[in-house]
């Protein structure tokens, strides 16, 4: 299955999760594209100033392969700093974040997976 990117749906979330801003969230597939327990596979675009609020998984396990920008991501409660080509695991009932404290969008792939 191919997703071209003139045929992404893309929604913008204002104050995602609480967070500052709004995100830009483009949804390469949905989740009954897919025979795993996936419930999110998109590009998420975060512009300066703006983030994701912290929030937590239960029972799911987040990639976050970042792919341009910078910014920062709290895990259980400690802000670090991310850049181009960092990747992120995050779950199991574990707390995150999202920041662009950066000049351009922090761009980023996101993948939400579902325990068994």
């Amino acid at each position: 299955m191919i997703t071209k990117n003139n045929e992404i749906k893309r929604e913008v979330r204002e104050k995602m999760r609480g967070g500052e801003g709004s995100v830009t969230i483009e949804h390469w597939f949905k989740p009954d594209d897919f025979g795993a327990g996936v419930r999110l596979c998109a590009r998420m675009i975060i512009p300066p100033g703006a983030g994701i609020g912290t929030h937590t998984h239960e029972h799911e396990d987040e990639i976050y392969l970042v792919l341009s920008g910078e910014g920062l991501i709290e895990e259980q409660g400690e802000w670090v700093s991310i850049t181009a080509g960092d990747a992120i695991l995050t779950g199991h009932n574990g707390s995150h974040g999202v920041r662009n404290n950066g000049t351009q969008p922090l761009i980023i792939a996101a993948v939400i997976c579902r325990h068994p």
